[in-house]
């Protein structure tokens, strides 16, 4: 991997800070790079505020969302919340739905069918809304490119609200309201909030016509913090306040379905680390492999014993989810080398088999031994479609773009994105990407790279400066959990290979003339022992972290690389 220790950027400024704060230098230095910089800044970073969330009237066109729900209501009309079958969208739905079941009681949820209608809104969803009398639709985490669909509805008399996050397109659809931060003409100020983050924003502005607190949508958060973590969006400004909120709300009164999930696990406090590895793809595989419907009927039921009967089930699904993402990967990988394609920029693998449900989770794996954009596709109806995942400053929705000729529809983000298209324009596809990816991804790129924020001596490492580095959760984008290096280490003889097949790495750690020891594991670096043999010198990245072992918690270096000194 290629090592990239963060430029020192302002040191004056950062011992200012680290004496003002009367915390040690390295930790000064975190908060230097995550943009903070005064006590005051400090102060609303590590005690996140709900005061501090942005008016949601800000948000362009909010108020007349707010002014068409309330038209409805008052007309006794039936309401559709619609939102995509990922967790985003499933949260989402369960958020809107289950906020205003609590002003009107003719509301109504669709979720599509991820393998019959496929992403965003659907043709049938509306008819769906055409046949049960219904004439407001909510799309949430979706829609800012259903130009088509809008105007379908409208013909039946139905009107649409969106909420969404993606990047809009020229075009606008044409809805009552079209609520997105990532608007042109949008001038709200924080413009990363997940689907769900904008349903909320929408909720909280129906709150404050009814002269309702944002603590009395507390309860809302915990479903608003699932999203922020699974869908990858920073934990920057209000993102950090809400995620911040909603662990709470998770961790000391969850709503039943996030308890009984929680209840089956045997987990006591969960972090945001839990939430993305845990959680989410618990609540994703109800979409993956069943229907994204059980997903909301668990998130918005009320009876504790129903919700952990939707949980088992849940558990069920997730764990078909991993059998087949286990088999794809290893039949994609397969594909590659049968190929000879282990040399090409890009990824590009394809069979009709494969289950849409995982092909996401195949791609991000695929990255992990061939370390470049990768797509894999399966059939779906009379098409192809595919997930595309990417690396690190490479922006494969941009490299979808260079390929639109080949393409039927695609949306997404920088690092993820799907796409479909006509089977006889799948080979033109392929090659016409490899080329663009060939042209533009850097060779810098070509190579997973490590970003270290500080250079420390294991002597800085205490208990005190693990609990104020903690503080700076939740880590997520934009606020990682600080990566670390320090030099002149060595084995005290006892490392050794562990694990069934022996791929990891348990260290016993000490610097320099100081004989004191700090345990270190490195998972999946087994084939690194050499480098630490015999006592040879070494020099380590590393997160920190606690080891709960047999009621005694103790320090430990998470290893993420090892070089030679």
């Amino acid at each position: 991997m290629r090592w990239k220790l963060k430029p020192e950027t302002n040191p004056e400024v950062t011992a200012n800070l680290a004496s003002a704060l009367g915390i040690e230098y390295t930790l000064a230095k975190l908060l230097v790079q995550r943009g903070i910089e005064t006590f005051d800044e400090a102060k609303a970073f590590f005690r996140p505020d709900l005061s501090n969330l942005h008016d949601p009237y800000l948000m362009k066109d909010m108020d007349k969302a707010v002014a068409r729900i309330e038209l409805a209501i008052a007309n006794n009309e039936n309401i559709l919340v619609y939102g995509d079958y990922d967790v985003d969208g499933t949260t989402s739905v369960s958020l809107m739905s289950s906020y205003l079941k609590t002003l009107h009681p003719n509301i109504a949820t669709y979720i599509p069918d991820r393998y019959v209608e496929g992403y965003g809104i659907s043709y049938q969803g509306i008819d769906f809304a055409d046949d049960n009398n219904i004439t407001l639709i909510i799309a949430l985490d979706c829609g800012i490119k259903a130009i088509d669909k809008v105007d379908y509805a409208t013909k039946k008399g139905i009107d649409f609200i969106i909420c969404d996050h993606h990047r809009p397109g020229t075009e606008i659809p044409n809805a009552v309201a079209v609520l997105d931060p990532k608007r042109e003409d949008c001038e709200y100020p924080y413009k990363e909030l997940c689907g769900c983050g904008v349903g909320f924003k929408l909720i909280q502005a129906l709150a404050n016509k009814k002269g309702e607190t944002i603590e009395d949508l507390m309860p809302y958060l915990d479903l608003v913090s699932i999203a922020i973590a699974a869908d990858i969006v920073p934990i920057t400004g209000e993102n950090r306040i809400l995620a911040y909120y909603g662990l709470q709300v998770i961790n000391t009164n969850p709503r039943n379905g996030i308890k009984a999930m929680i209840h089956q696990l045997n987990k006591n406090e969960l972090t945001i680390t839990d939430v993305v590895f845990i959680i989410a793809p618990r609540i994703n595989a109800a979409g993956r492999i069943k229907h994204g419907n059980y997903a909301v009927e668990l998130l918005t039921e009320l009876d504790f014993d129903a919700a952990v009967k939707f949980a088992s089930e849940i558990e069920i699904n997730n764990n078909d989810r991993k059998d087949l993402d286990k088999t794809i990967t290893y039949e994609a990988l397969q594909q590659i080398t049968d190929h000879h394609e282990e040399q090409k920029f890009s990824t590009v693998v394809y069979a009709e088999t494969w289950h849409k449900g995982v092909i996401g989770i195949v791609a991000s794996r695929l990255i992990e031994t061939y370390y470049r954009p990768t797509l894999v596709f399966t059939k779906s109806g009379d098409k192809l479609a595919a997930s595309a995942r990417s690396v690190k400053g490479f922006d494969v929705y941009n490299a979808l773009e260079e390929c639109a000729e080949f393409i039927e529809q695609f949306g997404g983000h920088k690092y993820a994105a799907g796409l479909t298209l006509k089977a006889e324009n799948y080979e033109n596809f392929k090659n016409k990407f490899e080329e663009v990816v060939k042209n533009t991804l850097p060779e810098e790129l070509r190579t997973p790279e490590i970003t270290i924020d500080a250079e420390i001596n294991l002597t800085e490492i205490t208990p005190k400066f693990f609990r104020i580095m903690n503080q700076l959760a939740p880590f997520g984008p934009q606020n990682m959990r600080p990566v670390f290096m320090a030099s002149g280490l060595r084995d005290n003889g006892y490392g050794k290979k562990v694990g069934d097949d022996e791929t990891h790495l348990r260290l016993n750690i000490f610097e320099g003339s100081n004989k004191a020891t700090y345990n270190a594991i490195g998972f999946g670096m087994g084939d690194q022992f050499e480098l630490i043999q015999n006592g040879k010198a070494f020099k380590a990245v590393f997160n920190i972290d606690e080891n709960h072992w047999n009621g005694y918690t103790s320090l430990q270096l998470l290893l993420k690389d090892l070089k030679e000194e």
